[in-house]
């Protein structure tokens, strides 16, 4: 009888989601939006380029 070394279905879900939401709140850290808006610049008036 072989001995499974894997893990489950559900364990892996639940890793992942660990991941997802570390990324998630690292993604919003570096993306800040208000940092984001004051570096855009702002469009030529009148211009629908």
């Amino acid at each position: 009888m072989k001995k499974k070394t894997g893990i489950t279905r559900n364990q892996a879900i639940k890793k992942m989601g660990k991941y997802a939401a570390l990324t998630a709140i690292g993604t919003f850290a570096i993306l800040n939006p208000k940092k984001a808006q004051a570096q855009s610049m702002p469009q030529a008036p009148g211009g629908w380029d």
